[in-house]
């Protein structure tokens, strides 16, 4: 445990920096300071040396298929939940249903191209495969279909892209990949078991079967149910009259969603996300994501650090050139597998482009995938260098990629109406000033908040609020002494109601305030108790001023009257 919270130590200080580093000097995004962290102090650099404090190495390297403590790697595997539980919560849901038939083709184009890529380019290039069919095409052309969403919904979340068109069409492109890429692995498994190379006989195609359709099952099952249910559960859970008992409650799911889809055979990422999909419709939406920041940049910067240390630079030099060739085909499979499918349903050129960018990182999948080929003799100590090449490349590569393909306006042709967007009534109250609409704009926003809603600022430039319960969805925007209430024709009588009640308290005070004689008098008190001054009676009615006095009267002298 001493050596977990040494590690812990080490990886959260280098990777803040380095993230800071990245980001503020290098213009660069924090993900990517955050991987080089790993790469600088994990098992294969820095970390490989003795301390002398330890006698041993700070990060040794562990047996098997990942370097890191088995310990350590769980504090990532929790961190990359909660980084996809809000995604999940971030992304909106009616543009994802919109685009989940558009990710499908996505996902499915980019599977195939790049796989059929990377098995093609093992069997024209590896001396001793003699065709696609052989284990070590097959696993090659499986590692090149594997995508790591949280490396994208990270940049997709600091870009504030995440329920783009683009954005969802990502995600749920990268979810079916984590699907198809299962299957894909078990019948890959299944014939580097056989008795013979591509003896395709031996295969058990009923137990790849049950696992295609346990998976399958799980994710579209725990998607729609999540999804049903969600109102309802928040509902319930908003009783306890605590957003902190709402927010743990909602993460604790995750986790156990996360939990059963790793035993239905996906990775726990996927139910993360789908938690967080089927939330990000409610009203405490918001809250939740409020109360994880805390939780996020700890956590989530550990992620990105494990995986860099997961690079194994001496492993990369013997198969370099073969390397960088198989590389170069697994992102072309990405990029146009992925591109195609969305040119063709709608997107621009340049819509295009994002998607297959964003399809590009690689990362614990691809090794997860290689070390299973590797302990079914498959693929050997050269290939698995291969896989830490193409993830170190893609990885690198892929967020400022992804940053630079997101400038610029949007990749869809046609114009994208959120459901909240519908067209509505609207409130208008101009106001004498921009000071008289604050004061209203705070009695609005605390009359809905005692109503249960939750209100959002959703621009710190502009008074702009959201304010929800429920279905119920109002808008405040506050434009120096105007105020526009927008909402849907269902809640006008309400919201109007609301208002008034505020306003007829509004005028009602301005009315009191007139009778005050001489409102000087509250800043006097004010001063008075500030200095410690004594009361002052009240001013008298001001006097008629004094006659002028007369130029040709000569001045008293000032010796007579000294007070003078």
């Amino acid at each position: 445990m001493t050596l977990l919270v040494l590690q812990l130590a080490a990886i959260v200080i280098s990777a803040k920096l380095l993230g800071y580093l990245f980001e503020r000097h290098l213009r660069q995004p924090r993900v990517l300071g955050e991987l080089a962290a790993g790469m600088l102090i994990g098992p294969y650099a820095l970390g490989a040396f003795t301390l002398p404090l330890l006698h041993a190495p700070l990060f040794p390297i562990e047996p098997g298929a990942l370097p890191v403590t088995a310990e350590l790697y769980g504090f990532a595997v929790v961190a990359s939940i909660v980084l996809l539980f809000l995604a999940g919560l971030e992304t909106d849901l009616p543009t994802f249903l919109r685009f989940s038939g558009v990710g499908s083709a996505v996902g499915v184009g980019g599977v195939v191209t790049s796989f059929a890529f990377g098995a093609v380019g093992a069997w024209l290039l590896l001396p001793g495969v003699d065709s696609v069919m052989d284990p070590a095409a097959l696993f090659l052309g499986t590692l090149s279909t594997a995508t790591s969403v949280g490396v994208t919904a990270r940049i997709l979340s600091e870009q504030r892209k995440l329920s783009s068109p683009e954005g969802v069409t990502i995600l749920a492109a990268a979810v079916l990949d984590d699907v198809i890429g299962i299957i894909l692995l078990a019948v890959v498994v299944g014939l580097a078991r056989a008795t013979a190379p591509g003896d395709v006989g031996a295969v058990d195609w009923r137990q790849i079967g049950i696992i295609a359709g346990r998976a399958f099952g799980f994710w579209v099952g725990s998607t729609v149910i999540g999804i049903l249910i969600a109102p309802r559960l928040t509902r319930g859970l908003k009783r306890t009259h605590s957003l902190e008992v709402v927010a743990s409650v909602a993460f604790g799911i995750s986790l156990l969603l996360a939990g059963l889809s790793e035993m239905a055979g996906l990775a726990m990422i996927i139910g993360a996300y789908v938690t967080g999909l089927a939330l990000s419709r409610t009203d405490v939406a918001h809250e939740i994501r409020e109360r994880m920041e805390g939780l996020s940049a700890f956590l989530v910067p550990v992620f990105f650090c494990v995986m860099g240390m997961l690079v194994d630079f001496g492993a990369i030099g013997p198969v370099a050139v073969f390397g960088l060739i198989f590389t170069g085909l697994a992102a072309a499979g990405k990029l146009i597998g992925a591109g195609v499918p969305a040119l063709i349903s709608g997107f621009t050129l340049r819509g295009a482009l994002r998607i297959g960018a964003g399809m590009q990182p690689r990362g614990e999948v691809t090794l997860i995938i290689a070390g299973i080929g590797l302990s079914a003799g498959a693929i050997g100590q050269d290939l698995f260098g291969v896989a830490i090449m193409t993830l170190l490349i893609t990885t690198v590569i892929a967020p400022p990629a992804l940053v630079a393909a997101f400038r610029g306006g949007s990749g869809y042709r046609r114009t994208v109406r959120s459901a909240d967007a519908e067209p509505g009534s609207q409130i208008h109250i101009p106001l004498p000033g921009a000071a008289t609409a604050d004061f209203l704009r705070g009695r609005v926003l605390r009359a809905f908040r005692s109503a249960d809603f939750f209100v959002t600022r959703v621009d710190f430039a502009r008074p702009i609020y959201r304010i929800r319960r429920d279905n119920t969805i109002v808008t405040l925007t506050q434009d120096d002494g105007d105020l526009t209430i927008s909402m849907r024709p269902k809640d006008e009588h309400f919201v109007r109601l609301l208002v008034l009640e505020e306003l007829v308290e509004l005028t009602d005070m301005m009315e009191r305030l007139k009778e005050f004689r001489s409102p000087g008098s509250l800043g006097q008190s004010v001063v008075q108790g500030l200095f410690g001054l004594p009361d002052l009676p009240e001013p008298d009615e001001p006097a008629d001023p004094p006659d002028p006095p007369d130029p040709d009267e000569p001045l008293p002298d000032q010796d007579d009257d000294p007070d003078r």
